[in-house]
């Protein structure tokens, strides 16, 4: 090798040693550079009133609520969750409490958990599930689970897997019923 290149072969020798050192990155600092951070919003004593053509639905009322902006955003409601039901006339006629609801907005859909009951204040019947959902596009069927249910009617309690009922939690239907129904002599076709 000649002088003229010595200078040329340590500037070449110089540069690849000086880009192996700095493409090494901290772990740490690339972790922090990928991670997502969510938006959260945070309310406290939440009360929202929905209405239809002029005249109130719902009441939700909970004593906190997030809403997240992710992939698919979602409001969760964290500890407890309380809505009265309205009937065209302004009267209560259903009642839902549970302990969890996570709403997803783009879906209307709403999956609510933990010591949940519905209960229909003019007939008298209440549900009692560990999960149920509550789909606002399912028009008649809003309410509706897979799992355990249990029914409470003032002469009965029907146990089963699986239910559906409109939000008024009227005209429900237990999937797959079990157990001893008492059903009146009255109801028997002659």
């Amino acid at each position: 090798m000649n002088q003229r290149q010595l200078p040329i072969c340590f500037f070449v020798i110089c540069s690849v040693m000086l880009f192996l050192v700095s493409c090494e990155n901290d772990v740490a600092e690339v972790e922090q550079i990928s991670s997502k951070k969510l938006g959260v919003e945070e309310a406290r004593q939440v009360e929202i009133i929905y209405t239809l053509t002029g005249h109130t639905k719902s009441i939700l009322k909970a004593p906190l609520m997030y809403r997240v902006q992710d992939s698919i955003p979602y409001i969760e409601f964290p500890r407890t969750i309380h809505v009265d039901f309205y009937n065209p006339l302004g009267q209560k006629e259903s009642k839902l409490d549970a302990l969890y609801a996570r709403y997803k907005e783009t879906q209307s859909l709403i999956y609510i958990r933990d010591s949940v009951r519905v209960i229909n204040m003019l007939e008298g019947d209440t549900l009692i599930c560990e999960e149920l959902f509550w789909d606002q596009n399912r028009r008649g069927r809003e309410f509706y689970t897979d799992k355990p249910v249990r029914i409470r009617t003032p002469t009965q309690v029907i146990d089963g897997i699986g239910m559906e009922s409109g939000q008024d939690f009227k005209n429900w239907s237990i999937k797959h019923p079990r157990g001893n129904i008492q059903v009146p002599a009255s109801s028997f076709p002659e």
